[in-house]
């Protein structure tokens, strides 16, 4: 009973924060809080990974850390750097100061001077932030073998300072959308969830509860033409941000249904390949036969 109330606590977390979840995302949040693991997700752009570091934050009126990944990140990027501005200046205006070397050394290697980013930010909290390690497989292997010490450990060794210890472990949430295979020890060292494209019902869901104005036979119409593109061959799969970008987009033009003409004049808005554009043209008349829309095209 204590887990079951647990689950619907989390749930509801969620759900007030606008995310539409399902059973195995609470679940897999759920037990990453409990047992003090890190969470990866891995699934297409533009499913929603990223978005439940955000709402999960929120929820726990916590802070959100993210450390964006990309090609050639390194340990310095991540953890800390030194102001080497401010330090040039503090030496030229101590100078003709009395303090000793050993004063100066130490004044010139404190926190006044010292740039925190993401992982130490995360460790350096004085509650446990959401600490969000987003498209961790677009950095290099040896960055993420970094990762696994800092993961494991929680602590940062400063030259100059010293080793700082997190008080306040940071829940993690890792995502990837697979441009490259991850290592099998960062795997074994996270509870694992996989988002893929949402169904159609829960799609209706988003979309109603992210624009609430929307003509609810205009967010039907969306949603279902969605699902067949999909279906579709295309170099880029749109995912549920593309909908909603659509779906603001018909909203803001006060578009109360779908026809022919507003789809090819906004396709651009769900499609972003030139290719998937001129292929979905192509063949808008069988889309729109799926849909099921009542007024048909010419």
């Amino acid at each position: 009973m204590k887990k079951n109330a647990e689950l619907e606590r989390i749930r509801k977390l969620l759900e007030t924060e606008g995310y539409i979840t399902d059973s195995s995302i609470v679940m897999s949040v759920f037990l990453s809080m409990q047992l003090k693991k890190p969470l990866l997700i891995e699934g297409p752009a533009g499913v929603g990974k990223t978005e439940i570091a955000k709402v999960m934050a929120s929820a726990l009126e916590t802070d959100l850390i993210r450390l964006q990944c990309y090609e050639g990140l390194d340990a310095n990027h991540a953890i800390y750097e030194w102001n080497y501005q401010r330090q040039l200046l503090y030496l030229k205006m101590a100078e003709q100061s009395d303090a000793s070397i050993a004063q100066k050394s130490a004044d010139l290697f404190s926190d006044e001077f010292l740039l925190k980013r993401p992982v130490l930010q995360a460790v350096t909290q004085s509650k446990s932030p959401v600490f969000l390690i987003d498209e961790v497989d677009r950095a290099d292997e040896e960055f993420e073998s970094f990762l696994l010490e800092i993961l494991s450990d929680w602590q940062v060794t400063i030259p100059e300072i010293g080793t700082i210890e997190a008080t306040h472990v940071p829940y993690v949430v890792v995502t990837s959308n697979r441009v490259r295979e991850l290592s099998e020890a960062l795997r074994r060292r996270c509870m694992y969830l996989w988002i893929d494209y949402p169904d159609f019902d829960k799609e209706l869901a988003i979309v109603k509860s992210k624009v609430p104005d929307i003509d609810k036979k205009l967010a039907d119409q969306i949603c279902r033409f969605m699902q067949e593109v999909r279906q579709q061959r295309l170099e880029k799969v749109p995912g549920i941000a593309e909908t909603l970008d659509w779906a603001f987009a018909l909203a803001s033009l006060h578009v109360d249904h779908l026809d022919k003409d507003i789809i090819e004049q906004t396709l651009g808005v769900v499609l972003k390949d030139w290719q998937d554009i001129r292929q979905t043209q192509l063949s808008l008349s069988e889309l729109w036969d799926k849909v099921g829309v009542s007024s048909k095209i010419n």
